[in-house]
């Protein structure tokens, strides 16, 4: 038997047909109908797979379109010029049609069994290391994570497959795994965050024999590449619905996993303001999506992990070091250990720390100084920090107001602006140096 819980005899599934489901080839990317057309005409199953058939089902816009065959990748790239092939662990056949690809997997089955011993490869607490044992359409449809997930639009008939109570579920708005939960996230601990970010974005509910696990195995996720999970944070927080997943993400102990500094200082009694200052940023953030306005990783990994940088710059600080010299070292030592669990790429870390080391300079509101930070490269990102941080309390609000006006005004507005601010802080005296004394010329002179 195989650890997927794979029925040894396949029920009948379940075939809805044109006439009973509400998807239309119109909806269907044109690239991906291309795709489907010329396998089929070539003699091979070609079927719309997964996340696309769900959310065409559900009426929302698919934001991938992923196929499914029982040709075999060589085969799919010998059918398509522009197709290549991807992947170790998982290979794939990438069909591009410019900047559109539509990704091609061959139908899996269970490693029990398989015939060539290096194309499946578990490790020794069940994870999987490699995935490419082939297998049949239904074996592919038992195997896959959710049910929702295993939906399979047939272009021969233009029906709808569903073998593993996939409408059911669909139809009571939950998340169910197929097999046995605790087997299915020991193989890909990833799956636990794919639960909660699939809940959050169709507004489902984690079925209940598939989210008990998650409370005893999210500790998992510390074994995952972290640069496998900084992809997963992007899915997570650039979904549309950042702030529910965040909390959905609390609320089972996998956030800890991934931002595990961060959880420990959410996790003292006084620190009331952070948690309203990381709820701000990805309501701003889910507004942004939804308006299909550009995010940035960067800012949002620095809200993330700015209670952290700013508790161990406290601490420098209480220790007798400068404010700016303690907020560098808080960012390096922060920004350290988090690459330890979620990798963060420099072209978004370097802007990341950039955020937190202006923040002191938006003090500073004399002379030059002003000039030098508004033509900085990271002045807005550092500037909407700043404001979101005095929103919440953590912060000066008249800063806020000082440096929206100036931006806000025009060049004799900005000089007036600076006026004020100068006869309001009296310059500090620059210290003199003493003159250096002329050297007596001494005997032998």
């Amino acid at each position: 038997m195989s650890t997927l819980n794979i029925p040894s005899a396949f029920p009948e599934p379940v075939i809805v047909p044109r006439a009973e489901h509400g998807i239309s080839r119109a909806q269907i990317s044109p690239s991906a109908l291309k795709v489907l057309y010329r396998l089929k005409d070539a003699g091979f199953a070609a079927y719309l797979v997964g996340g696309g058939v769900r959310d065409l089902l559900l009426g929302r816009e698919p934001k991938d379109f992923d196929i499914a065959t029982d040709a075999h990748p060589e085969e799919v790239r010998a059918l398509f010029r522009n197709c290549r092939l991807i992947g170790r662990r998982f290979r794939l056949a990438h069909v591009r049609f410019g900047s559109e690809i539509i990704e091609v997997a061959t139908f899996r089955a269970p490693h029990d069994g398989a015939e060539d011993e290096g194309a499946g490869e578990l490790s020794e607490d069940g994870r999987i290391l490699r995935d490419n044992v082939y297998g049949t359409f239904e074996q592919d449809a038992w195997r896959r994570d959710f049910t929702v997930n295993s939906l399979y639009y047939n272009i021969r008939d233009f029906s709808v497959v569903d073998h593993t109570g996939a409408m059911a579920d669909i139809a009571e708005g939950q998340m169910r795994l197929i097999g046995d939960p605790q087997v299915r996230y020991r193989e890909d601990p990833v799956r636990m965050l794919r639960a909660v970010r699939f809940a959050a974005k169709l507004g489902f509910r984690i079925e209940e024999a598939s989210e008990a696990p998650i409370f005893e195995l999210a500790d998992l996720l510390f074994d995952i590449a972290p640069a496998r999970l900084f992809d997963e944070v992007l899915k997570l927080l650039h979904g549309g619905v950042a702030l529910e997943t965040f909390e959905q993400l609390r609320r089972y102990g996998l956030f800890r996993s991934l931002f595990p500094l961060t959880e420990r200082a959410l996790e003292r009694e006084d620190q009331g303001f952070p948690m309203t200052f990381i709820a701000r940023a990805l309501e701003n953030t889910d507004r942004r999506i939804t308006e299909g306005k550009p995010v940035t990783p960067a800012f949002l990994f620095a809200v993330l992990l700015w209670e952290p940088v700013r508790l161990r710059t406290a601490e420098l600080v209480a220790e007798g070091m400068g404010e700016i010299p303690a907020l560098q070292v808080a960012a390096a030592e922060v920004t350290s250990e988090q690459l330890r669990h979620v990798a963060i790429p420099k072209r978004f870390s370097l802007p990341m720390r950039e955020i937190w080391t202006l923040q002191p300079r938006f003090a500073q509101r004399r002379g030059k100084r002003v000039a030098r930070l508004l033509a900085h490269p990271r002045f807005r990102a550092a500037y909407d920090f700043m404001c979101l941080r005095a929103a919440v309390g953590d912060g000066d609000p008249e800063l806020c107001a000082w440096w929206t006006q100036l931006q806000e005004t025009d060049a004799s507005g900005q000089e007036e602006l600076l006026q004020q601010q100068t006869a309001a802080e009296p310059a500090r005296k620059r210290r003199r140096r003493p003159r250096k004394r002329a050297r007596k010329p001494g005997p032998d002179a």
